[in-house]
Order: structure tokens, then C-alpha cells, then sequence
């Protein structure tokens, strides 16, 4: 179920596919230095690490706060907790859809809340150039991305036993001194689970970045994934294709082994 797949993979990047997909025979590693000369290659990745480290960032720091306010009491926080799961529930395609209607610069609402509000003259046409279109797209994966990460933080206060805060409150440190000092530190497990599966999502994210702009015009708002999936379709490049397949394959296992690192998994796992 898993080892094949990646096995076919690695073999089909080795190898001369026609543009019927037929193969042709190995050809070692001619794909991947074709690849790594294609000029759009390293803008692409650039775009690709600009685009995780943004979108998981500003996640995280929404989702922090986001998930202090839900945990303390107050009236209607049950209906405030199930209205956070649509974004995350919803379809990823039908909101990237949405939030592309929104955007249209002759009928869409943020234009047309834009220029009552004064803040623009005339529509602008947020997703044709890459320096407003990226930023759009940033967003819609953030909102889509924020329930979740809530909600593994949300858990993770859930773990904190009170009596430390008593105990500290007792021996006079500040709210903020209890936060830095006692909640991120009991955090750090559900915080990591976060940033791993929000880098993973974020980094094969294809739905919004497709359904706003199909990764265009050229590869100006394409990440890996995407580049990935238009050598493959429009280009009909399979080998290439199967070659960056591979290199984002080799970029998702270092996060993972960066994560086992930080969780200290071999520590944990070695008996006392």
C-alpha cells in the first residue's frame, strides 16, 4: 500500500517517458538534472518554503489565542466551538471557489466592500498578478487551517492541571510569566503534532492554489505540488514530473525526521 507506490516512483523518475507514457528505458538521473536546470525549479521552491513557513506561521499564532479564549467559560462557547469546524469541515475546493468569486474584480465582494469602505479607487484584479494573488491564496489556507491547529492546542490546555496555576499564581507570578512559563511548555507536545500535520497539508496543498489560479499565469503562484502536477498534465513531462515527486518526497521526510528530533521520540521510547 505505501512501499510499492514509492518504489514505482523512484523507478518511473529514472526513466525516458514518452508523452503517451510510454517508457522507454532508464536514463538514471538525466530527469533530475533536467529538472534542477529548469529555470522556474528554484523559484518555485523558494515559493514553496515562502508559502509553508507563512501560511503554518500566522496559524500558529492565531490559533494560540484562539484556543485561550475557548477555554475559559462563557455564554455560547459550545455554538463558538462548533462554528469553528466549518472552514475545516467545509470542502477545501468549494471555499478556494468562494473565496475566488470574492476576488473577481467586476462582481466580487471584497472589491465591492473595498470601494464603499474608500480604502480603493477602481477594482483591482486580486488573483492576475502573483504579488496579490499569493497573499490571497495565504489567507484562505490560513482560514482553513486555523479549526484544526484550535483544536489540537484546544487539547492541549485541556492537559494542564490547574494546580499549577495555583501554585504559581500563590508565589505571585504574573498572567504573563504563567503563560511563558507553564502553558507553552505544556504545549510543546500538541503544538508540535500541529506544526507537523499543518506543514504536511500545507506543502501538498493543491485544491486552493488550483482552484484560484492554477498555479499561473506561467509557475508565478505555482508551488511544488503544483509545478509537480503541471509538468505532468499540461507539459506532459511524466519523467520530470515523477522526479519532482521525488524531490518533495525527500523535503516531507526531512520535516518528518526534524520532528522526531524535536519530540525526542528515541529518548522517549528508551525504557527507564
Amino acid at each position: 500500500m505505501v512501499l510499492r507506490p514509492i518504489l514505482v516512483l523512484f523507478q518511473t523518475s529514472r526513466q525516458d517517458i514518452s508523452r503517451a507514457g510510454i517508457a522507454r528505458g532508464s536514463v538514471g538521473w538525466e530527469n533530475f538534472t533536467r529538472l534542477f536546470d529548469d529555470p522556474d525549479f528554484a523559484p518555485v521552491l523558494a515559493r514553496t518554503a515562502v508559502w509553508v513557513v507563512a501560511v503554518v506561521g500566522v496559524t500558529l499564532v492565531i490559533s494560540l489565542p484562539l484556543a485561550q479564549f475557548l477555554d475559559k467559560p462563557f455564554p455560547g462557547r459550545r455554538v463558538v466551538r462548533y462554528a469553528l469546524l466549518v472552514p475545516w469541515a467545509a470542502s477545501v475546493l468549494m471555499t478556494a471557489l468562494s473565496f475566488r468569486w470574492m476576488l473577481q474584480p467586476f462582481f466580487g465582494l471584497v472589491n465591492q466592500v473595498l470601494i464603499d469602505l474608500g480604502f480603493i479607487d477602481e477594482r483591482i484584479d486580486f488573483l492576475a498578478k502573483p504579488s496579490t494573488a499569493m497573499p490571497a491564496m495565504m489567507a484562505v489556507a490560513i482560514f482553513v487551517s486555523v479549526p484544526f491547529t484550535t483544536y489540537v492546542v484546544l487539547a492541549g490546555l485541556q492537559t494542564v492541571p490547574g494546580s499549577l496555576y495555583e501554585a504559581a499564581a500563590i508565589d505571585g507570578a504574573t498572567p504573563w510569566k504563567r503563560y511563558t512559563k507553564i502553558t507553552l511548555p505544556m504545549l510543546r507536545p500538541a503544538i508540535l503534532v500541529a506544526l507537523l500535520i499543518n506543514i504536511i497539508n500545507v506543502f501538498n496543498s493543491f485544491p486552493i492554489i488550483w482552484a484560484m489560479t492554477e498555479g499561473g499565469p506561467q509557475f508565478t503562484t505555482s508551488t511544488s505540488t503544483v509545478f509537480m502536477y503541471k509538468l505532468a498534465v499540461q507539459n506532459r513531462q511524466l519523467d520530470t514530473s515523477a522526479a519532482m515527486a521525488v524531490v518533495n518526497l525527500g523535503l516531507i521526510f526531512v520535516v518528518v525526521l526534524i520532528y522526531l528530533r524535536a519530540s525526542r521520540w528515541q529518548e522517549a521510547a528508551t525504557p527507564a
